[in-house]
């Protein structure tokens, strides 16, 4: 086969280091900035991002020669970077990360979930979301 087609979507979301809420709206419009651009210079087709103050979610669609795990390096390594050297907006990250793949089927909600993280962290922690996550994932395996 000359060519090579993938349609692997992975929805991705990772903390601030001891989840410390940071990422005011001001920091967070310029982390996501930062994000897109490193997505763009690695070639990393970013779909939709979002967060909140402890927490950022993106959705990714993987090429062939990607992997979950060298995608959120990448990100999460180069934003470090970008960041490091100015007390004013030091973005750190938390170990770790979660990824979810994403039927494209389901990737208009996905998208709507992204997006209106602020709604969904009214009434619900960091903690109480990702155990929700892994509940609808394993109700729909089923």
């Amino acid at each position: 086969m000359p060519q090579s087609y993938s349609a692997l979507w992975v929805h991705m979301i990772w903390s601030t280091k001891n989840r410390e809420p940071i990422l005011i709206p001001s920091l967070r419009i310029e982390v996501f900035k930062v994000i897109k651009t490193i997505a763009d210079d690695f070639e990393i087709y970013l779909d939709c991002i979002n967060g909140v103050e402890d927490h950022v979610h993106l959705l990714v669609r993987l090429r062939t020669d990607q992997s979950v795990a060298d995608v959120v390096k990448t990100i999460k390594g180069n934003s470090w970077e970008h960041f490091k050297n100015d007390p004013k907006t030091y973005v750190s990250w938390q170990d770790g990360f979660a990824a979810f793949s994403v039927s494209p089927a389901n990737l208009k909600r996905v998208r709507n979930y992204i997006y209106n993280q602020e709604k969904h962290h009214r009434n619900k922690t960091f903690s109480e979301e990702l155990k929700d996550i892994k509940e609808d994932i394993k109700l729909k395996s089923n």
